[in-house]
């Protein structure tokens, strides 16, 4: 682990320690009922961290620990706040309560929220937030959900091209408050089309007479409000953006996306294609805190679906049951086989999956299975060569030990070709890859790693 690595890692263990300990100690001045010595401890700990430790504390704790803190603080604390805490939040506050903090959320944020309530919690709490509120969380809401246009915010600074530079500089004063991000200003015409960007530092360096046409930069990078999240987080990765602009069909600036909004989705997709990977389909809910039985429902399709699927290795066994009753030894090296091939195909399902999710394959499909298929090869001679003398050793029969390290090597070869294709597959149907999970490719190369075993063995040993 390099320096770097191993200094980020002890400040993450450090911070986790403090949310920790001001988790513990914000509990016991609640049961105690020390109010006020519960408020000051809050006064230094960063809002991210409050609202950490507020999600670790009982239900009945929650609301609680939150109307300590001061408006200002509490709207900032909430947006970080889980978003079924969120909910059972709001469930506790009275109705005014609700609306002061709503209505200064970033209206991405609050896109998020109304997302996980009750379409008549949001109806209601959409007709009592500010006219300019409403637009702009109304207009997030009208985007389809995974887009760039959900998870954008209208809370930019847009300067015009004649403006002069302390035009410019006097108008982000006004609007600082205002606005997310002022790091970056982008420039639109009269259509409010987007037209250029430039950086705040090019703004203060640049003399107040020049005109804003004079620095700013015309080559914009922007996305669409229907392009993909994830397409989105790739982008902003690639060129090192703080923020991305976002137009409509006519080029037309209608919000940006900033890094703290593709921090989540990068979180979001990964641990849905994690779950995806495992056979679980969480539907983006949070899995730790959904009921046992939605979860056992969620779960059982899977494992039906395996369960199903390895009967063929039963069929598979059934038909070979005259040659395995002449020669029981073959009976021993079943499961080893059939476990090599799975994990030599999950292996190559999940490269190929990551490759396709992160766009680092860029090569055609053949090639990256034929590479795969070669890495198939190699392992199956390495380890079938192994375990061929180790069968031999254990059995004394040189049939049985050729025909365990020969199937090795078949299977190898199969379940790394199938490993790497069927995601490809499933790609070019428009499917999520990740559906090719590896307990499904396990599951199909345990009914062909058993087929090929048997008859190699039959053809051997010629029973």
């Amino acid at each position: 682990m390099s320096e770097n690595q191993l200094s980020s890692s002890r400040r993450s263990n450090s911070r986790q320690e403090l949310v920790e300990l001001v988790r513990s100690q914000l509990q016991a001045l609640l049961q105690q009922e020390n109010l006020q010595g519960a408020k000051a401890l809050l006064i230094p700990v960063q809002p991210a961290d409050i609202a950490q430790a507020i999600d670790g504390l009982p239900e009945a704790m929650q609301a609680i620990a939150f109307r300590l803190l001061s408006k200002d603080e509490a709207i900032e604390v909430y947006e970080y706040l889980d978003p079924s805490v969120q909910q059972s939040l709001i469930a506790e506050f009275k109705h005014q309560d609700v609306l002061d903090i709503v209505d200064q959320m970033s209206p991405d944020d609050r896109a998020r929220l109304f997302d996980e309530l009750p379409a008549k919690v949001v109806w209601r709490l959409l007709q009592q937030l500010s006219p300019e509120e409403r637009e702009a969380t109304a207009l997030l809401l009208g985007y389809k959900v995974g887009t760039a246009g959900r998870i954008m915010t209208p809370e930019y600074i847009s300067l015009k091209e004649s403006m002069t530079i302390a035009q410019a500089l006097e108008r982000i004063r006004n609007l600082a408050n205002a606005t997310e991000i002022i790091y970056y200003l982008y420039v639109t015409d009269s259509q409010r089309r987007l037209t250029g960007t430039l950086s705040l530092r090019d703004l203060v360096m640049a003399q107040p007479e020049q005109t804003v046409s004079q620095i700013m930069t015309r080559e914009v990078v922007f996305v669409h409000t229907d392009t993909d999240q994830e397409e989105v987080a790739r982008v902003i990765q690639h060129y090192d953006f703080v923020a991305l602009p976002v137009v409509d069909t006519e080029q037309r600036l209608v919000g940006i996306v900033t890094v703290d909004d593709v921090i989540d989705v990068l979180q979001q997709e990964a641990t849905e294609d994690i779950y995806t990977l495992g056979g679980v389909q969480s539907g983006g809910d949070n899995y730790f805190q959904t009921n046992l039985v939605v979860v056992a429902r969620k779960r059982v399709v899977w494992l039906l679906l395996l369960l199903l699927t390895n009967t063929g290795t039963a069929v598979v066994i059934q038909n070979q049951e005259a040659i395995l009753e002449q020669v029981v030894a073959l009976t021993f090296f079943i499961p080893l086989l059939i476990d090599a091939g799975g994990n030599v195909g999950a292996q190559s399902s999940t490269v190929v999956i990551r490759g396709l999710s992160t766009q680092e394959i860029r090569s055609k499909a053949l090639a990256v299975i034929g590479r795969e298929g070669s890495a198939g090869a190699i392992l199956g001679f390495m380890l079938g060569t192994v375990v061929t003398i180790w069968a031999y050793f254990l059995q004394g029969n040189w049939g049985v030990a050729l025909s365990v390290g020969i199937s090795l090597f078949a299977i190898s070869v199969l379940a790394s070709v199938s490993g790497s294709a069927l995601p490809f597959l499933f790609h070019r149907f428009g499917l999520d890859p990740a559906l090719m999970s590896a307990p499904f490719i396990t599951t199909a190369v345990d009914v062909l790693g058993v087929f090929i075993y048997l008859t190699v063995a039959r053809l051997i040993l010629q029973v």
